[in-house]
């Protein structure tokens, strides 16, 4: 496995801070502030559209992100809010969560929402480089971005089991099933990046292969990889 990292390292996600399509996307400061409201609306708005609850949050709990720089806000060029995500700490720091992900209706479909947790990803990775970072979703969309990022879905077991945490899903209308199960499964799907496992998904695929491919496999042997016509 010592060749693993250099042949199949993650993602270089690079800060953006430029405007792309005439929308910039970067870490949120006090200035900020200003839209905190609209970003609570449009948060309880999207929960209600998808039938699942984001935690509800109020907007002076989005100013103490935005102060702390734990949140990442997309701005248009005339200063129109676009997207917005902020990060959590739980179990001592030992996870994070990138929580809040939304995009304005009239901004969706661009690929904002990739730059948004792009961005969010790599802030959690600067403050918190040795946390595990965790998210819990029903958006296909969402869990096709964690892909990309090195995430995989993982049993609830595997997230942080700060009380706290789990009661903030209580305002979504599947709570009843998370408390039925004793928190083991709802209709979001567990999502995990462990920073002391950087290729999970090379590692479990290779579990259901026979010995031989297997090993070639975790070598990062190219020929291996290209044959599977991924």
């Amino acid at each position: 496995m010592s060749n693993t990292a250099s042949t199949l390292d993650l993602p270089i996600i690079q800060p953006s801070e430029m405007s792309q399509n005439g929308i910039t996307v970067r870490v949120a400061n006090e200035v900020d502030a200003q839209y905190a409201q609209a970003i609570c609306d449009e948060m309880e708005a999207s929960a209600k559209v998808r039938g699942t609850g984001i935690a509800k949050r109020k907007p002076e709990y989005i100013v103490s992100k935005m102060q702390e720089g734990k949140a990442v806000i997309a701005l248009t060029d005339e200063g129109r809010f676009a997207g917005f995500c902020y990060i959590e700490t739980w179990s001592g720091k030992e996870f994070v969560a990138n929580s809040g992900l939304i995009v304005a209706p009239e901004f969706r479909k661009g690929g904002l929402a990739t730059r948004i947790k792009r961005r969010v990803f790599e802030l959690s990775r600067e403050k918190y480089p040795n946390a595990k970072i965790f998210g819990i979703t029903t958006s296909q969309a969402v869990m096709k971005i964690n892909t990309e990022l090195g995430y995989v879905p993982v049993h609830f077991s595997e997230l942080s089991q700060d009380d706290t945490f789990w009661n903030g899903c209580s305002s979504c209308p599947n709570y009843d099933i998370l408390t039925r199960t004793q928190r083991k499964m709802c209709l979001c799907t567990g999502m995990l990046f462990d920073p002391n496992d950087p290729h999970p998904i090379v590692e479990r695929v290779a579990e259901h292969l026979t010995p031989e491919l297997a090993a070639q496999l975790m070598n990062a042997e190219p020929n291996v990889i290209d044959s599977t016509g991924e």
